[in-house]
C-alpha cells in the first residue's frame, strides 16, 4: 500500500542529528564487493530502499551478506557468482544497479544489465560506461532492453572520459583496479563517494595516485583473485546534511549536525552563505559515530537573514550546478525550494538534468514567485508566504525539497509517493520528528 506523509507546518526544526551514510558511496562499494572472493566489512550503510534492493541483488547474483549488530554494517563474501544476469524487476528502479557492470565483468567476464531505472529526472546516458569499460578489453553489445559486455582480459590503458560521468568513473575504477598494468583516467569525477570507493580498493590492495582530483592512475592487480580482506566505513552524506541545513534555516531553528566533513561542505556552505545562512564548525574530541579522527559538528543559530547576496553592481546572482569541487547537482531543488523564503532574487541553473526543475509548478502552488525560464533553468523572488498543499514527490531529491517546503508552510500538507523520498533517506520521519517536525506517516 503506498505511503503519504501528512505535515504541519509553522514549526521550528531544531536540535542534534547524525547524518546518515552516504547513499551514493555505500552502493558503489558494495557492489565492489562482488569483486573479492572473501569478507569486506562496509560499515555506516543507509538503511533505505535502494540499499535493500541492491542487497536484494547482490544475493540473487551469489553474496553472502550477513547484517552486523549495529544494524548499519554488512559482511559480504561473494565464493562464486551464480548469475551474471540481471532480473529486469530489480534493475528498474534502481539506477545504482550499473555499477554491477565493471564487478560481473571482472569475476563472471560476461555481464547482461538490463537498462536501469531511477529518478525521473531527465536523459541519464550509458555511453561513457561502455566506452570506458570498451576501452579496458570488453566487448559490448547494445540491445533494446540492456547492455551485453564480455571479455577475456582486461588490460589497464589510457582513457579520457567523454563526460565526467559519477557512476561511468566507478565502473572504470573497478575494471581497471583488477585489470593488468596501470590505467591512467583521465576527466574522472571527483566526487567524495568517488573518493570513498578509490579508499575502499586501497584497503584491498590496490595503488590508487590522484584521489580527489579528476585525473587517476590505477595500478591494477592483475586479477580479483589479489584483492584482499577490507573494512571501510562509508562517509556521512552531504546531500543529507544539507538538506537538514535548509529546513532549520526555512523554519528558524537551532541545529547540530554531528560528525560532519567540513571538506566536502566547502561549496555548499558558500552558496547557503549566500542566502544569508551561516553556520559555524566545532571540533571535538572522543569517539563519534562515523569517525574517531577529527570529529566536526555543523553548528546553526538562528536567527538567519535569509536575504540573498546580489553580485557585484547589484546584479541578480547565479546558482548553478557543475562536477565536483562544485555545487551539486543533487542539491539544486533544495537550493531553489530555500530561494522561496529568501530577501531577493536568483537564478537557478540546473545544466545536468532537462527534468529536474519541473517539480516546481508544486512549489509555486503552495505560493511560490517562481517563473520557469526552460527545462534548466528557473528565476526565484522571495520571500513568498507558502501555504499547505496536496502534492506527490516525482524524485528523492525534489521529494525532500517538497517535505522541506511543507514544513515551513502555513497550514497542512499532504505528499503523496514518499517511496521516492525513502529510497535515499533513512527512516525521515521519524528523524524529522526527534528534530521538532509534526509529521506523520501514513499508509
Amino acid at each position: 500500500m503506498a505511503a503519504e506523509f501528512h505535515i504541519e507546518g509553522g514549526h521550528k526544526i531544531g536540535g542534534h542529528i547524525v547524518p546518515q551514510g552516504n547513499k551514493n558511496e555505500a552502493l558503489p562499494i558494495l557492489c565492489a564487493a562482488l569483486m573479492h572472493p572473501g569478507e569486506v566489512v562496509v560499515r555506516n550503510v543507509p538503511q533505505i530502499e535502494d540499499i535493500r534492493n541492491l542487497l536484494k541483488l547482490l544475493v540473487h547474483i551469489g553474496a553472502q551478506i550477513t547484517p552486523l549488530a549495529d544494524g548499519h554494517s554488512y559482511a559480504i563474501r561473494t565464493p562464486e557468482i551464480r548469475t551474471s544476469e540481471l532480473p529486469a524487476e530489480l534493475v528498474a528502479g534502481l539506477r545504482g544497479s550499473i555499477t554491477l557492470l565493471a564487478p560481473l565483468l571482472v569475476r563472471a567476464k560476461k555481464v547482461f544489465l538490463p537498462r536501469p531505472g531511477g529518478d525521473k529526472i531527465g536523459r541519464r546516458r550509458v555511453d561513457t560506461h561502455l566506452l570506458a569499460l570498451s576501452a579496458l578489453g570488453a566487448k559490448v553489445e547494445v540491445f533494446n532492453d540492456g547492455y551485453l559486455l564480455e571479455t577475456e582480459k582486461l588490460r589497464g590503458t589510457s582513457i579520457l572520459l567523454d563526460e565526467a560521468s559519477v557512476t561511468g568513473t566507478e565502473n572504470a575504477i573497478m575494471a581497471a583496479a583488477c585489470a593488468e598494468g596501470v590505467t591512467l583516467l583521465e576527466n574522472a569525477a571527483c566526487e567524495p563517494h568517488v573518493q570513498g570507493l578509490c579508499r575502499f580498493l586501497q584497503k584491498q590492495g590496490v595503488k590508487i595516485e590522484g584521489i580527489g582530483s579528476n585525473m587517476l592512475r590505477i595500478h591494477g592487480v592483475g586479477g580479483f583473485e589479489k584483492l584482499r580482506d577490507a573494512e571501510h566505513t562509508v562517509g556521512p552524506d552531504y546531500l543529507e546534511i544539507g538538506s537538514f541545513v535548509a529546513m532549520a534555516a526555512m523554519t528558524g531553528g537551532d541545529l547540530v549536525v554531528e560528525d560532519v566533513n567540513p571538506v566536502d561542505l566547502r561549496m555548499i556552505r558558500f552558496v547557503f552563505e549566500r542566502f544569508g545562512i551561516n553556520w559555524r564548525y566545532h571540533e571535538r574530541s572522543g569517539k563519534g559515530a562515523i569517525s574517531d579522527e577529527q570529529i566536526f559538528d555543523l553548528v546553526m543559530k538562528a536567527p538567519y537573514s535569509l536575504k540573498i547576496r546580489t553580485d557585484v553592481h547589484g546584479e541578480i546572482p547565479k546558482v548553478d550546478d557543475a562536477p565536483w569541487p562544485m555545487f551539486p547537482a543533487d542539491l539544486i531543488s533544495i537550493i531553489l525550494t530555500v530561494a522561496t523564503q529568501c530577501t531577493g532574487t536568483v537564478l537557478i541553473h540546473e545544466k545536468l538534468f532537462e527534468s529536474r526543475l519541473y517539480f516546481t509548478d508544486k512549489l509555486i502552488g503552495m505560493g511560490a514567485q517562481i517563473v520557469l525560464c526552460d527545462p534548466h533553468r528557473a528565476v526565484v523572488v522571495g520571500p513568498s508566504r507558502l501555504y499547505g498543499s496536496r502534492m506527490s514527490s516525482p524524485d528523492i531529491r525534489a521529494g525532500m525539497a517538497l517535505v522541506i517546503a511543507a514544513l515551513a508552510a502555513e497550514g497542512k500538507s499532504v505528499i503523496q509517493n514518499v517511496v521516492q523520498i525513502d529510497r535515499g533517506y533513512e527512516n525521515i520521519d521519524a528523524r524529522l520528528r526527534s528534530l521538532g517536525a509534526h509529521i506523520e506517516r501514513v499508509e
